[in-house]
């Protein structure tokens, strides 16, 4: 496990340094309307249905580019998982295609629960940029509050953006298997696929022994927004998150994990990702599987 890395504080704001990483629609709207430079990208994105930049053409917000998950945000899916790190320069390159500059604000948006936005986040954070935002609600908070759409594709000015790797805290298999005995592993899946009923993507059913359901579902309410910090804290809490112990998430691939990191660190919870997540676990026959319910105490 690397906790040598910084992790956002979840209050800090202003124009340098880490910016809070959720802004909502009004908040939005006035930057745009004053004309504010922001990069924003449409991470539309579903494991099942029409490819995200299907949804993207049909209609997003003004000046919107369009970052594909599986290919901009992820590697080649293997042994390591379905949706690993991608390489810095790989990363580099298509942040720079969509107009990601060092310095500059960006804000991510999908359909409504920021799953792919938060996935989009975490690794641009994790690559050094500290001015990332994941809008709140999504394409449907900004279509229900009356504000306007379009189909043009804007003309992109290529970022300047230098990936600088490391920047949060990552966890592989064997430093995931540890964090389950010494601390609290997340497991962001539903319920379902964590006490191995049913498995619809990977090849063997169960979880990490040791690990804690926590779905990405219960992070958000009805209308896609995430609770209030107070909530979160509350909610993790149950799950035996403390302050004195390491965290960290996984999920099937390291995309609705990165969901939970970032509705713990909106509690102000520091938490490490496991990208590689089921995918890569299940890569080695030799790692555990447990299937059932777990218990309060992380057991299973």
């Amino acid at each position: 496990m690397n906790r040598d890395s910084p992790l956002p504080n979840p209050c800090d704001g202003g124009q340098t340094g880490h910016v809070h990483p959720l802004i909502e629609v009004p908040a939005l709207d006035r930057l745009l309307r004053r004309r504010t430079p922001v990069v924003l990208l449409d991470a539309r994105w579903h494991l099942k249905g029409p490819p995200g930049i299907e949804s993207y053409r049909k209609g997003h917000l003004p000046g919107a580019v369009f970052v594909d998950l599986d290919h901009d945000v992820a590697g080649p899916p293997g042994p390591a998982g379905r949706h690993p790190l991608p390489e810095p320069a790989a990363f580099e390159a298509a942040m720079r295609r969509v107009g990601v500059s060092e310095d500059g604000l960006v804000v991510v948006y999908d359909d409504a629960d920021s799953t792919a936005a938060a996935r989009v986040w975490w690794t641009l954070r994790y690559f050094g940029h500290e001015r990332v935002r994941v809008l709140d609600g999504g394409y449907r908070a900004w279509t229900e509050s009356g504000l306007p759409v379009t189909t043009d594709e804007p003309d992109v000015k290529p970022g300047d953006f230098v990936a600088r790797p490391g920047r949060l805290p990552v966890l592989d298999a064997e430093g995931a298997a540890e964090l389950a005995k010494a601390g609290v592993l997340l497991d962001a899946r539903a319920a379902e696929r964590f006490r191995g009923e049913q498995e619809p993507v990977d090849p063997v059913a169960g979880h990490i022994p040791g690990a804690r359901n926590a779905p990405t579902s219960g992070n958000v309410g009805v209308d896609g927004r995430f609770l209030p910090p107070e909530l979160l804290r509350e909610r993790f809490a149950k799950l035996g998150v403390t302050d004195a112990l390491d965290v960290g998430a996984y999920c099937g691939s390291g995309v609705t994990a990165a969901h939970e990191i970032l509705a713990l660190n909106l509690a102000g919870i520091p938490a490490a990702l496991y990208v590689g997540s089921w995918s890569n676990w299940v890569a080695d026959p030799s790692n555990p599987v447990a299937t059932g319910e777990n218990r309060p105490d992380g057991g299973d």
